[in-house]
């Protein structure tokens, strides 16, 4: 679903003090005006002191906030529809370093808000099964230190990683960090991201042969020169998240990865409307449920 493209200017003009934020989602929420989340009734009274709706009919009170990605925060809208803009009109991505000094809030807080949205990102394309013509592999990545590259390699995070193959150019891809690439691993990652019986192709690294149990699995045994003949997609989105975590993250750590890898995804997969992706966004948390604050 196409949603409108969103440069600084019309943010600015459409996003220019609480109150617009509020009333936006106030409309986004309740289209139709408002309805209590306790009893149905379709009257209440803003109590604009507290930015509160109390029905008139239960008395129940109820922030426009509740329910959606904003629950819970002492931030002012204002702020949250900014940050939202930034993560999503950076193609590379923004730190929380440089987040917090856009909006105005500590680190802690910058960080908090990226979490919240890399899930939600995360969430949203986990709803999506590849198919078609497919790759997988597997890559290794993080790691303060340079060593051993590829399988065995020291304080990296293995991955698994598919990509359809839309002949000319990829199609979407799906990312997982696990802690080892075994049948198990593979058996889940599949399980969730792919469709049944589509035609997988695979380097055939043995702990890839569980693949067989639900899919046309095509493992094809290839020199290191000729792989991307064999996988040329897979590697391409390999290479780019290689790029986008030291570009402007400088490594990460595994803690952590899963999170960056639910962010590229989430804009890889979107890399043909990348204009609509703050607006996206900001469609996405008001549809989320919340998240807890860690």
């Amino acid at each position: 679903m196409n949603t409108p493209e969103a440069s600084f200017l019309t943010w600015q003009q459409q996003f220019r003090t609480n109150k617009d934020c509020l009333q936006y989602l106030k409309e986004m929420k309740w289209p139709n005006g408002f309805m209590c989340p306790q009893c149905g009734h379709d009257n209440g009274i803003d109590l604009h002191c507290r930015e509160l709706t109390e029905c008139s009919h239960c008395h129940k009170q109820t922030s426009v906030m509740s329910g959606t990605l904003f629950h819970g925060s002492h931030l002012p809208l204002l702020k949250w529809f900014w940050a939202l803009y930034f993560i999503g009109s950076d193609k590379g991505s923004i730190s929380a370093l440089r987040l917090s000094k856009l909006i105005e809030v500590n680190w802690k807080t910058a960080r908090l808000m990226l979490t919240k949205v890399r899930a939600a990102m995360g969430h949203r394309d986990s709803l999506y099964r590849l198919s078609g013509t497919i790759e997988l592999d597997d890559a290794f990545v993080g790691g303060k230190h340079k060593g051993k590259r590829g399988r065995g390699a020291e304080g990296k995070t293995p991955i698994i990683i598919a990509c359809e193959n839309k002949h000319k150019k990829a199609g979407f891809i799906a990312m997982k960090a696990v802690k080892n690439v075994n049948f198990k691993t593979v058996k889940e990652f599949v399980s969730h991201h792919l469709l049944a019986n589509q035609h997988v192709r695979t380097d055939a690294y043995p702990a890839l042969n569980i693949i067989d149990k639900t899919q046309q699995h095509e493992p094809r045994v290839t020199p290191s020169e000729k792989v991307d003949e064999w996988l040329p997609w897979v590697h391409i989105a390999i290479g780019n998240l290689k790029t986008f975590l030291l570009g402007t993250f400088h490594g990460v750590t595994g803690n952590y990865l899963q999170e960056y890898l639910n962010e590229f995804c989430y804009r890889y997969n979107r890399r043909f409307v990348e204009k609509q992706i703050p607006n996206r966004l900001l469609n996405l948390a008001i549809i989320h449920t919340p998240l807890k604050s860690t």
